[in-house]
C-alpha cells in the first residue's frame, strides 16, 4: 500500500520502561514489541518511526526521524512533518499485530478524512489516519478514544485483534499470537 505512510513514535525510555509493568526495566522488553509492530506495519506501506536511538528500526528498512521533545502528540507530529499523501498513526506496542489486519483497516480508512481503531479496551486509540490533504488533530492520551472522536475522527472497527491490542500491563500478552521478538524475548513457544 504505497499510497499511505506509517508513523510510529517510540518515545525513548519514558515509554520503554513500561512502568505499568511494574518495578524494574523493562526497555528490552518494549523494544521487542516495537520492533515487531515496526515490522508488521513495513509489510504493508513505510515507516516513520520516531525515536531517540534507531538503528535497530533502520535496520529493519524504517527510515528514522530523531525525538526533540517530550510530548508524545509532539513527537508524532515531528514524523507527521516528514509526511505526504494518505497518513496514520500506530504506536509501537502493538507486538501481535499482523499486516492483514493493518492492511484491512487502511482500506477502510480511505472512505473517511479522518479515522481511528479503538484499542481494546474501548478508551484508548490504536491508529488514526488522515487522507492526504487532511490535518491530523491528535489527541493521544488519557481517554485519546473519546477525544479524537470530537476531534471529527470516525471510528473504524473489524476483526482486528492484533491492531486493537496495546500492551499495557503484562496480562494483555497473554494468549496472543505474539511476534518472533516479542516471543523469543518471553521465552514462549509459537502460538
Amino acid at each position: 500500500m504505497q499510497d499511505w505512510t506509517i508513523v510510529i513514535p517510540v518515545k525513548g525510555a519514558a515509554v520503554a520502561s513500561k512502568s505499568r509493568f511494574g518495578p524494574g526495566d523493562h526497555r528490552d522488553l518494549a523494544l521487542a514489541m516495537a520492533l515487531d509492530t515496526v515490522e508488521a506495519a513495513l509489510a504493508v506501506a513505510p515507516v516513520i518511526v520516531v525515536t531517540v536511538e534507531g538503528a535497530e528500526f533502520q535496520s529493519l528498512g524504517a527510515r528514522v526521524v530523531q525525538e526533540r521533545g517530550t510530548d508524545l502528540n509532539e513527537a508524532i507530529e515531528q514524523g507527521l512533518a516528514e509526511t505526504s499523501g494518505n497518513t496514520a498513526v500506530l504506536l509501537g506496542d502493538h507486538p501481535a499485530l499482523l499486516p492483514e489486519e493493518l492492511r484491512a483497516a487502511l482500506m477502510d480508512a480511505t472512505a473517511h478524512p479522518l479515522a481511528m481503531v479503538a484499542d481494546h479496551d474501548g478508551s484508548g486509540t490504536a491508529l488514526v489516519t488522515a487522507l492526504a490533504g487532511e490535518r491530523h488533530r491528535l489527541a493521544f492520551g488519557v481517554d485519546s478514544r473519546a477525544a479524537h472522536l470530537a476531534n471529527g475522527y470516525t471510528e473504524l472497527t473489524g476483526p482486528w485483534p492484533g491492531l486493537t491490542r496495546d500492551i499495557d500491563v503484562p496480562d494483555h500478552l497473554d494468549g496472543l499470537r505474539l511476534g518472533q521478538r516479542t516471543r523469543d524475548f518471553l521465552g514462549k513457544p509459537q502460538f
